[in-house]
């Protein structure tokens, strides 16, 4: 079956009143306009000074680097384009309203929110609540403010707040594909204070992805219905189109003392995903009947909401698994280009046996490692309960631990709090420290 492309695209230009030189043109304000708004290198900065907190936390408990700042921070780059353009093309063939203004609105909410708590970053934070004074609006049809207020009222009460929720479902089950397939990638050993005062291991997942979207929406943003595509056409097109750029981010700040990071990222996947279709159809309910959309907008927040507290409560119920026990010493960590990596140990495992002799201390391990300082020979406890053996030669320059980093002891000499992270305490990048503890501590 043979399809006529240029037939077929010619007759969507006519229908949208689209012509190549008019889609260049406008694809290339939207680009200009992404580059002067100030929002999306907002997004980029807290992304690098949240990797120099987590640098300098690593350098301050394992005196190494675990992870490379530059290539987390371009892996997080590419990915969020690639966020940007499949939520972007999704929407077009939806159709969407959304003015510049509401662009500024939602980012001075987010800047505002993010002085209380940095995961609230989400654009579904600042969707949510402007959907909720959206509707409060919409019950005062008779207070008009004047001057900058009143201004600021109409262009929230003529926001189209359901196609807003919608891009934000479309976002949350995007996000939940990055957290499954790329959240874990990038987890932070650190040592926590656990239960009772005893010091354990665990990793600090932050995860945030800044997204740029390029909307294409009708020229005349009012009365705007969802589900009106511009390649379908329609009256509400017929005044034109334009392209608005939107940066947006998306995202995660966990932390996990019970499970390995993937454990933790497909365990937080899976919600995602729930609350992303839970979204959608919330959105698609609010637009067919306009009194849910506070109900909507509530539940975007409640959702996130919940999920962090789940989190939370699976984490304090469950007992540290990142301490040492009897069969010998646990692994937290494994420095990428040493000897361990060669070897093949990993996260989570034990090693019991380091050149025939049992090790139970750090103490131990460094006199085991002495028997024979230019070959390793090691009996591995791994995931499923049952011995493996490794081996492997030692270089001059190597780690002087294999470049393994293992679980915390009682001579542990730093550790971090758990706490919230707001944009002020991300800044000060916890540079006080006082009785072993390092300020600054990890969102929860």
């Amino acid at each position: 079956m043979e399809v006529n492309l240029q037939g077929e695209s010619a007759r969507v230009a006519r229908s949208t009143g689209m012509d190549l030189n008019e889609i260049s043109s406008k694809l290339l304000n939207a680009f200009i306009q992404l580059a002067t708004q100030p929002f999306y290198y907002i997004g980029i900065a807290i992304v690098i000074l949240q990797y120099r907190r987590q640098l300098r936390l690593e350098r301050k408990l394992f005196h190494t680097k675990i992870h490379s700042s530059l290539g987390r921070a371009l892996r997080t780059l590419l990915w969020g384009w690639a966020a940007g353009l499949a939520a972007s093309i999704l929407m077009a063939f939806i159709g969407v309203s959304i003015s510049f203004d509401i662009v500024v609105i939602l980012w001075v909410i987010t800047f505002l929110l993010i002085f209380i708590r940095i995961r609230y970053l989400r654009l579904a934070y600042s969707a949510g609540l402007l959907g909720i004074a959206h509707s409060i609006l919409m019950l005062l049809p008779d207070v008009h403010p004047a001057g900058f207020i009143g201004r600021l009222a109409d262009a929230v009460r003529e926001a189209h707040i359901p196609s807003l929720l919608l891009l934000v479902g479309f976002l949350q089950l995007i996000e939940a594909l990055f957290i499954r397939y790329d959240g874990f990638q990038s987890a932070v050993p650190l040592f926590f204070e656990g239960k009772r005062g005893k010091i354990v291991g665990g990793y600090q997942m932050y995860r945030f992805w800044p997204v740029p979207l390029f909307l294409l929406v009708p020229a005349q943003t009012h009365q705007s219905m969802l589900l009106s595509s511009p390649i379908a056409g329609g009256d509400l097109w017929s005044a034109g189109w334009t392209l608005i750029a939107l940066p947006a981010m998306i995202g995660f700040a966990e932390y996990t003392l019970t499970r390995l990071p993937r454990e933790k990222a497909l365990r937080s996947s899976k919600l995602l995903l729930i609350y992303g279709i839970a979204m959608l159809l919330s959105a698609l309910l609010s637009d067919f009947w306009p009194p849910a959309t506070i109900l909507a907008s509530i539940a975007v927040i409640l959702l996130h909401e919940l999920h962090a507290g789940i989190s939370r409560r699976r984490e304090h119920r469950s007992a540290p698994q990142f301490v040492h026990d009897e069969r010998g010493l646990k692994v937290l960590a494994v420095i990428p280009g040493g000897p361990a990596e060669r070897m093949g140990i990993l996260p989570g495992e034990i090693i019991h046996k380091v050149n025939g002799i049992k090790v139970g201390a750090k103490e131990q391990l460094h006199k085991a490692l002495q028997a024979n300082p230019a070959f390793c020979r090691m009996e591995i406890i791994n995931h499923e309960n049952q011995s493996k053996f490794v081996s492997g030669a030692i270089f001059a320059g190597d780690h002087h631990q294999l470049g393994i980093v293992l679980c915390p002891d009682e001579q542990a000499g730093y550790y971090v709090s758990l706490r919230k992270i707001s944009l002020i305490s991300l800044i000060r990048m916890g540079t006080r420290e006082s009785a072993g503890k390092m300020s600054g501590g990890v969102s929860s």
